[in-house]
């Protein structure tokens, strides 16, 4: 990883109409997708994409995801999703999401994923993608 790399990355994202109920506020299970969002970018930015894994035989699915509200996001707010790694093991990742509407904090999350085969079998998460998946402390409780 270039030392240059900030250990947080911010991704941005308008709540869509379709994302939300008939009160303009963005639905629960919409934030799993934002943090999805934001976990491939950090990713990306590491040199790790979830395209090169699975041609590799690496999957990463989810298998445990927490999330705290604090703050509904509405109709088209302009949202910033914060992204890092809280943990990276052998055949386990955990990120730290933070979603915030300017300077409001509306969400906090942890999502962790294993590495699996095709098989889906646990397997070590390769040490260059380890590497490259370098926890950070987290910016905000979480």
């Amino acid at each position: 990883m270039d030392p240059n790399t900030s250990p947080i990355t911010s991704t941005d994202v308008r709540v869509r109409y379709a994302e939300t109920d008939q009160m303009g506020v963005a639905h629960h299970s919409v934030y799993l997708v934002w943090c999805e969002l934001g976990r491939t970018q950090h990713m990306r930015e590491r040199g790790v994409t979830y395209r090169e894994l699975e041609e590799s035989g690496v999957r990463l699915p989810v298998v445990d995801a927490h999330l705290r509200f604090r703050a509904a996001a509405r109709y088209d707010d302009v949202l910033s999703i914060s992204s890092w790694v809280r943990e990276c093991a052998s055949r386990r990742v955990q990120f730290g999401n933070a979603i915030h509407r300017g300077e409001t904090l509306l969400a906090t999350a942890l999502i962790t994923l294993i590495a699996i085969n095709e098989s889906q079998a646990p397997i070590t998460i390769p040490p260059d993608v380890r590497a490259r998946l370098v926890p950070a402390p987290d910016p905000v409780r979480v």
